[in-house]
C-alpha cells in the first residue's frame, strides 16, 4: 500500500512537471511565434522601405541621366548651331566677295571701254571733249598710267585751249567789239587760269571790261597785276590801265598814286610820257 501511494505521488510528480513543462513549451512556443510574427513584420517593412528606396533611387538615376542627355543634347545642337552660324557667316563673306570681284570686274571693264573712247578723243586732239570729259573719267578705276596720260592730255588740251580763246579775244579786241572779247577772256581763263599766259588775258580782260563802262571790275584785276604779276610788260601796262580806269571813275588821288608808282617803278616803260602828262593835269586840276 505504501508503495502504491509511492507510486502514485511520483506519477503525480510526473504529471505535474509535465503540465509545467507544456506550459513552458506553450509559452515559448507563444513567444517564438510573437518573435516570428515581429521579425516577419520587420522584414516586411524592411523590404518596404528598400522597395521604395530603390524605385527612388531609380527615379533619380533616370533623372540624372535624362539631365546629362539634355545637357549633351543642348551641347551638341549648340555646337552645331554654332557651325552652322559660322559655314552661313563664311558663305555670306564668300558670296558677297564673290560679288565684289564681280562687280570690280564689271567696273573695269567699263572702265576700260570709257578709257578706249576717252583716249579717241585724245588721239583726234579734240580738245573740248577732252576737258568736258575728263571729271568723268577720273572717277573711273583707272590704272595709275591712264591717270598719268589722261591728266597730261587734259592739261595740254586746256592750255591750247586757253591760247585758242585768248587770240580770239585779242582779234576781237584789236575790232573793237569788246563784250566778244571780255566773254572770250573769261572763257581762256575758266580753261587755264594759271597759265604762263593769265597775266595778259587777265590784263585783256580788264581793258574789255574798261572799254564796257565796268571800270570797277577791272580795277581789282588791275591792281592785283600791277602788284603781282612776274611779266614787267603787263605789270607796268596794267599800271597804266589802272590809272585810267581810276580817273574814269573820278578817283583821282588814287589815279595820281597809280601814275607816280608806274614813273617810279618803271622809269623806262613807253607809258612814262603820258604818264607824266596825266600826272601833271590831275595835279593841276584836282
Amino acid at each position: 500500500m505504501h508503495e502504491v501511494d509511492d507510486e502514485l505521488r511520483e506519477i503525480k510528480r510526473e504529471i505535474i512537471e509535465s503540465r509545467g513543462l507544456v506550459i513552458k513549451t506553450n509559452n515559448l512556443t507563444n513567444a517564438l511565434s510573437a518573435d516570428i510574427k515581429s521579425i516577419a513584420k520587420r522584414q516586411q517593412t524592411y523590404e518596404g522601405r528598400l522597395w521604395q528606396n530603390s524605385a527612388v533611387t531609380y527615379v533619380v538615376f533616370v533623372v540624372v541621366v535624362f539631365a546629362v542627355l539634355k545637357f549633351a543634347w543642348d551641347a551638341r545642337v549648340d555646337a552645331i548651331k554654332g557651325e552652322t552660324e559660322q559655314k552661313s557667316a563664311e558663305n555670306d563673306r564668300l558670296k558677297k566677295e564673290s560679288r565684289e570681284m564681280e562687280e570690280r570686274d564689271q567696273d573695269r571693264a567699263r572702265a576700260e571701254l570709257k578709257a578706249t573712247q576717252y583716249y579717241d578723243l585724245v588721239r583726234q586732239n579734240k580738245r573740248a571733249e577732252i576737258v568736258d570729259g575728263y571729271d568723268a573719267i577720273t572717277k573711273e578705276p583707272l590704272t595709275k598710267a591712264e591717270q598719268a596720260v589722261f591728266a597730261d592730255a587734259v592739261e595740254k588740251a586746256k592750255n591750247e585751249l586757253a591760247m585758242l580763246a585768248f587770240q580770239q579775244a585779242s582779234d576781237k579786241a584789236r575790232a573793237q567789239r569788246w563784250q566778244e572779247a571780255a566773254n572770250a577772256y573769261e572763257e581762256s581763263l575758266r580753261y587755264k587760269d594759271d597759265s604762263a599766259i593769265a597775266p595778259s588775258v587777265r590784263l585783256g580782260l580788264a581793258d574789255s571790261y574798261r572799254h564796257l563802262g565796268r571800270q570797277r571790275e577791272a580795277i581789282p584785276i588791275l591792281t592785283d597785276l600791277g602788284e603781282t604779276s612776274p611779266d614787267k610788260e603787263v605789270q607796268d601796262d596794267a599800271l597804266y590801265e589802272l590809272a585810267q580806269c581810276q580817273t574814269e571813275i573820278q578817283a583821282w588821288n588814287d589815279a595820281k598814286n597809280t601814275y607816280r608808282a608806274l614813273i617810279h617803278k618803271f622809269p623806262d616803260s613807253h607809258f612814262v610820257p603820258e604818264s607824266k602828262m596825266y600826272l601833271a593835269q590831275l595835279t593841276l586840276l584836282h
